[in-house]
């Protein structure tokens, strides 16, 4: 299915610099693709967030367009990626999580596997703390232990951007520790 003609006219604005001429191309597609980021990624806020990033980055790519494609499956594709990826994300983190309490419970005595339980919950407390960028880059580079690049390449973002969310995100884990879970802290 070709483009229709006044998107057509809208993308050849945007990309002879009126950026004003993206929003009524995109607005048209803002419920739909709520719909079915919501579909797919099961929480309407984290939906919000994926059609949000889906017109940025089809903003960002719209150069590379192939106007001989539907723009409508285009961005679709778009937002439907994204919600894999965040989708990929979250169990990556659950799997963390799991893993760092499975570490903590080695010994198999039932106290400890209490006590991993109650960290691995505590963790997860922390990361609820940061927005959606600051646990991507906290995630990156503190467990995934990328560096500042590799972490910018990963979220298509720019280096500093990294060093921004990432001093953030250690900020307000290390506020959450300190208020809330001294005990993490401490180390015991």
């Amino acid at each position: 299915m070709q483009m229709k003609e006044t998107e057509k006219e809208l993308v050849d604005m945007v990309l002879s610099g009126r950026s004003e001429a993206f929003e009524p191309l995109v607005t048209p597609y803002r419920q739909p693709l709520l719909a079915l980021a919501c579909r797919l990624t099961g929480n309407r806020e984290e939906a919000r967030e994926v059609v949000q990033e889906a017109f940025l980055r089809a903003f960002r790519h719209l150069p590379r367009y192939d106007a001989s494609r539907s723009f409508r499956n285009w961005l679709y594709q778009i937002a439907a990626n994204e919600a894999r990826d965040r989708l990929r994300k979250r169990r990556r983190e659950a799997r963390l999580l799991e893993e760092a309490g499975r570490g903590l419970a080695a010994g198999r005595d039932p106290e400890a596997g209490c006590r991993a339980r109650e960290i691995r919950s505590d963790l997860e407390k922390c990361l609820a703390v940061l927005g959606p960028r600051e646990r991507e880059v906290f995630i990156l580079r503190d467990i995934e232990e990328l560096d500042i690049r590799e972490t910018a390449r990963a979220l298509g973002c720019s280096n500093i951007s990294v060093r921004v969310n990432l001093s953030s995100a250690r900020r307000k884990i290390r506020d959450v520790i300190r208020d809330k879970f001294p005990h993490l802290e401490e180390g015991r």
